[in-house]
């Protein structure tokens, strides 16, 4: 039975828009340049101010670097560089989002964290199709809450993607 409730709670989390479950789903909602995104709030696991990384030679830019968050080495990725969204400044507001995808931590910094939402299937749009910056294979949909939309991330999709698999080699 077990094993079940966990499929379908692994279903509604990575299935598609349209495929989501009745259950509402909580995403934690960040904000890159002028957009409002939205992850997973499982996948997190914790939120940090941004404090000054070890440089990697010969990474991609948008490997900030990494830190040594109490003995684990974690990779810290601007998202704003990633994304291709100007030139990041980093100010009391800019915050790294620890996240915990398949047993490896990686560090996501963010211009700010605002809050939680609740979503539930009703709310969640299919993404449109659209040259963004963001493939929109990495969206699980758009999120509408009264006047906001969030920009919904498949966080597993993104940081198990072939470049993130290139974070694990600098680091390695």
């Amino acid at each position: 039975m077990l094993n079940k409730t966990h499929e379908s709670a692994h279903q509604a989390v990575h299935g598609t828009a349209g495929a989501l479950a009745s259950a509402p789903l909580e995403f934690l909602a960040f904000t890159l340049g002028e957009e409002e995104y939205g992850i997973d709030i499982q996948k997190v696991q914790e939120l940090r101010g941004y404090d000054a990384v070890t440089r990697i030679a010969n990474a991609p830019e948008f490997i900030k670097g990494v830190v040594n968050l109490r003995g684990i080495i974690v990779p810290i990725i601007d998202m704003r560089i990633k994304f291709a969204l100007g030139t990041p400044s980093y100010d009391q507001f800019t915050v790294v989002i620890v996240l915990n995808i398949g047993g490896r931590v990686v560090g996501m910094v963010v211009d700010s964290v605002s809050d939680v939402i609740t979503l539930s299937a009703e709310q969640i749009k299919p993404a449109p199709e659209m040259g963004s910056a963001l493939d929109t294979d990495y969206l699980i949909g758009l999120g509408t809450l009264e006047e906001r939309m969030l920009i919904l991330v498949d966080i597993d999709k993104l940081m198990s993607s072939e470049e993130m698999g290139l974070v694990e080699r600098v680091v390695a």
